[in-house]
C-alpha cells in the first residue's frame, strides 16, 4: 500500500507538472513580509554573520518574499530596516533583529510579524477603552482559535484511528501534507480553481486512507502484529512518505494560485484576511458534522462500540474491519482538509505535517486519547496557549510552553480532559 501511495503521488505530479518556484536545493535564509494580509514590497533586509561580517542585503519582491543564500551553515544575524517599511507598519514586539541558524542544505525561515503602527494607542485615544496589551491579546486569541481548529481537524482523525485500532500513527502528519500537496497538484498542475481542487484532493485522500487500511494496516492486524510494533512501522512509513514528497514536490515553499494575498478585514481589535474567517467556518462545520455523525448515525454508533470493546462489538454483529476502514477513510479525508487549510494559511512545504505532528499529539493527549470531542477541546487549548503565550515568552518558545502545559495537566489528570480512567493490571 505504501508503494502504491508513492506511485500515485508520483503519477499525479508527473502528469500535472507543477511549476517549481525556486530551486530545490537551498542553503540560506528566507522570509515573507505581510501587513494585514498584503505583501510588503521594497523592505530592506540585511544579513550578517554572527561576528558582524556582511553577507548580503536584499529587498522584498512584489509577493513580500526575500531569499539569501549563504556559503556556510551556522548562526546569522538578520536585521529588518524599519525605515523601509510602509509608514503605517511596525514590527510586533518592537525587535527588528533575528538570529536564526542555517543548517547544511536547508533554508531557515525568518519570521517578522507586522502590525499597523500605533493602532492600539489610537483606538484607546478614540475612546475604545482598549489598551495595547488587550488589543494584542484579542488578536492572538483569534489566531490561536484559527490554529487550534486546524490542529483539531488533524487530531480528530488521529484520535478516531487510535480509538478503534489502538494504533498511535506517527505517519498521520504525512496525511496532512498529502492533502495539501494533492490540492496543489490539481490547482497548479491541472489548472483547477482551488475549491474544486481541494474537494478532489479530500476525496482522493479518503480513498487512499481506505486502501491504506485494507491493503496494509488491516493485513498487519490479521497477522497479529502488536500495537507497539505497528507504531514503530508507522514511524518508518512517515519517513518514507516524507522523502517521497521531497522527491516529487521539492524542498521549496509554494502557494496556491488563489487566495494567497488578501487585504485584511478589521472586526474590532481583530484583523485578519477573509480566507481565515472562511477557513474557520469550514473547520467548525466539519467538526460539528463529524460529531453529529458519531452520536446519531449507525456507523458512528458502531465506531464508538468498536472503540469501547472490539470483541463485544464483533459478537453483537458489527463488522469491525468495515468500521475501521470507514474510520481510516474519514480520518484521511479530514487530515487532508486540515492540510489544505494549513497550506492556505502559511503556504506549502513537504514537512508541514511533520511540523505540526507534535502539536496534534499534544491536542489528542491533552483532550483524552481515543475521544473525538477530547481531541477538539485539547487542540483548541493547545492552539490558544501557543499564540497567547507570545504575550510573555519569545515566539521561538511558544510550542515549548504548550508542551509544558500538557505535562502539567497530565500530572493532575493523566487520562486527559475528557478521557476516562482505566484500570491497569
Amino acid at each position: 500500500m505504501i508503494a502504491f501511495t508513492a506511485f500515485l503521488g508520483g503519477l499525479i505530479f508527473l502528469l500535472a507538472g507543477p511549476a517549481q518556484a525556486g530551486p530545490v536545493d537551498c542553503q540560506g535564509l528566507r522570509g515573507t513580509l505581510k501587513l494585514q494580509g498584503q505583501a510588503v514590497n521594497g523592505a530592506k533586509i540585511a544579513v550578517t554573520t554572527e561576528d558582524g561580517q556582511a553577507v548580503e542585503e536584499v529587498t522584498t519582491n512584489a509577493e513580500g518574499s526575500w531569499t539569501v543564500q549563504v556559503d556556510k551553515p551556522g548562526k546569522y544575524k538578520v536585521t529588518l530596516d524599519v525605515s523601509s517599511l510602509p509608514q503605517n507598519a511596525e514590527v510586533r514586539g518592537g525587535s527588528n533583529v533575528r538570529t536564526p541558524t542555517v543548517y547544511e542544505g536547508n533554508c531557515s525561515a525568518v519570521l517578522y510579524a507586522l502590525q499597523p503602527k500605533g493602532a492600539a494607542n489610537q483606538d484607546q485615544a478614540a475612546g475604545g477603552g482598549e489598551s495595547p496589551f488587550w488589543t494584542q491579546a484579542a488578536q492572538l486569541t483569534f489566531e490561536g482559535l484559527n490554529l487550534g481548529l486546524i490542529i483539531a481537524l488533524a487530531a480528530l482523525g488521529l484520535s478516531l484511528i487510535y480509538g478503534t485500532t489502538g494504533l498511535t500513527n506517527f505517519a498521520h502528519g504525512e496525511l496532512v501534507t498529502l492533502g495539501a500537496i494533492l490540492a496543489y497538484a490539481f490547482n497548479i498542475g491541472f489548472g483547477l480553481h482551488l475549491i474544486p481542487a481541494a474537494v478532489i484532493a479530500v476525496i482522493v485522500a479518503g480513498i487512499l486512507g481506505y486502501l491504506q487500511d485494507r491493503l496494509f494496516w488491516g493485513q498487519l492486524r490479521r497477522r497479529g502484529t502488536g500495537t507497539i510494533a505497528m507504531m514503530i512501522i508507522s514511524i518508518g512509513v512517515a519517513l518514507f512518505l516524507r522523502y517521497v514528497f521531497l522527491i516529487f514536490f521539492g524542498g521549496q515553499t509554494e502557494a496556491y494560485a488563489q487566495y494567497t494575498a488578501q487585504p485584511g478585514v478589521e472586526i474590532g481589535p481583530i484583523s485578519a484576511a477573509p480566507k481565515n474567517f472562511v477557513a474557520m467556518g469550514i473547520e467548525l462545520a466539519v467538526l460539528i458534522i463529524v460529531g453529529f455523525a458519531l452520536l446519531r448515525t449507525r456507523t458512528g454508533k458502531a465506531a464508538r462500540a468498536v472503540a469501547d470493546n472490539p470483541a463485544l462489538a464483533a459478537s453483537s454483529g458489527i463488522n469491525v474491519d468495515r468500521v475501521i476502514r470507514i474510520i481510516w477513510a474519514g480520518g484521511g479525508a479530514i487530515a487532508a482538509l486540515s492540510g489544505i487549510l494549513l497550506g492556505l494559511s502559511q503556504n506549502l512545504k513537504y514537512t508541514m505535517g511533520q511540523d505540526i505532528l507534535l502539536l496534534i499529539f499534544a491536542g489528542v493527549t491533552l483532550g483524552g486519547l481515543g475521544t473525538a470531542f477530547g481531541a477538539l477541546v485539547g487542540s483548541l487549548a493547545v492552539g490558544l496557549f501557543i499564540q497567547v503565550s507570545t504575550l510573555w515568552v519569545p515566539p521561538e518558545l511558544k510550542s515549548v510552553g504548550a508542551l509544558a502545559v500538557l505535562i502539567i495537566v497530565l500530572l493532575v489528570r493523566p487520562q486527559g480532559i475528557l478521557g476516562r480512567r482505566e484500570r491497569i493490571g
